[in-house]
């Protein structure tokens, strides 16, 4: 395939324009690139910076498959040891007796993988070639194909992309698959509570703490596991708001079946929220800034709170 030109021999995934290449015509994507000091493939200099027209033409008349399909998700790492301890749980790791070079000689190596950055030279006697295969795309992926200035918008919003750890805050970097997730929240999160069934409360102590706070909670039923999260914080200056949403630890499309209320009820008055959950993928930060969940002021908040303790009815129910 025409596709196949356009490989990166560093990180093997696809050069797109603006396409640079070596004195020599080689071509290395522009975020290698920006790493290396010399040519992967001739060892040459990769500097007075010199544009392929020719194939940035070839580029904009092929459809490059989203990194995320099946068939990229598959990558070959070069590294003179690899333990089975230095991978996550839902990664499989496949040991290939390739050798480069002779025993007690020493060879260069492209290093690419856990604790390297792409393109770095590392000196080793000898090196053994290892399959890096996530389980989550084994069997699943991408299907779409695109033009090159449509990838990078949709690898953005791709259902497949890896998931982030969906509590809020940027504290927390892990990223995983989806089967993951729940693993990633019970072991690395463990002061997360999980409450089961379709109709529960979720209490939010001392609301009136200052700063910007987060509450989090999970709750399970049909088959599913949702995270509740009410976040105070000041989105206009001088007005502190609460921000409470529901999202399903799932993909979009599951999220659809799915629908829920949100209720603060107490002295006679009743103040409720009812929508569709939004999937992890699409985070808590993306509905508070459209306000697309359920917002209240400190004020409201005080007219149902007790003793600074704040409780919301949550009920999930199927579509």
């Amino acid at each position: 395939e025409l596709t196949s030109l356009f490989e990166c021999p560093v990180c093997f995934d696809y050069v797109l324009p603006p396409i640079l290449q070596c004195q020599a015509g080689h071509l290395v994507c522009n975020q290698c690139r920006q790493k290396l000091s010399c040519c992967p493939t001739c060892r040459g200099a990769l500097t007075p910076s010199i544009r392929n027209l020719a194939m940035e033409k070839v580029a904009s008349a092929v459809l490059f498959p989203c990194k995320q399909s099946s068939s990229e998700l598959l990558m070959l790492l070069l590294a003179p040891k690899w333990k089975e301890s230095e991978f996550s749980n839902d990664c499989l790791v496949i040991n290939i007796c390739y050798t480069f070079g002779e025993p007690g000689e020493p060879g260069v190596v492209w290093g690419f993988g856990l604790g390297k950055e792409a393109g770095e030279v590392e000196e080793a006697p000898s090196v053994s070639l290892c399959c890096f295969l996530s389980l989550q795309y084994a069997t699943t992926g991408c299907s779409l194909t695109l033009h090159h200035t449509e990838k990078p918008e949709h690898e953005d919003i791709c259902e497949y992309r890896p998931y982030s750890c969906p509590c809020p805050g940027a504290s927390c970097k892990w990223q995983g698959s989806l089967e993951a997730v729940m693993s990633h929240l019970m072991h690395a999160h463990k002061s997360i509570t999980t409450l089961q069934g379709e109709d529960i409360v979720f209490l939010a102590t001392d609301i009136n703490l200052p700063g910007a706070v987060d509450w989090v909670m999970m709750q399970s039923c049909f088959g599913h596991h949702f995270m509740l999260v009410l976040e105070k914080q000041e989105k206009y200056e001088g007005h502190q708001q609460f921000f409470a949403i529901v999202l399903l630890i799932g993909t979009r499309k599951q999220a659809e079946n799915f629908a829920y209320r949100l209720e603060l009820n107490g002295n006679r008055r009743r103040l409720t929220w009812e929508a569709t959950p939004r999937s992890i993928h699409d985070g808590v930060s993306a509905a508070i800034m459209n306000s697309d969940c359920l917002v209240f002021d400190t004020a409201i908040a005080h007219l149902f709170a007790d003793n600074g303790n704040l409780g919301i009815n949550v009920t999930i129910s199927t579509c």
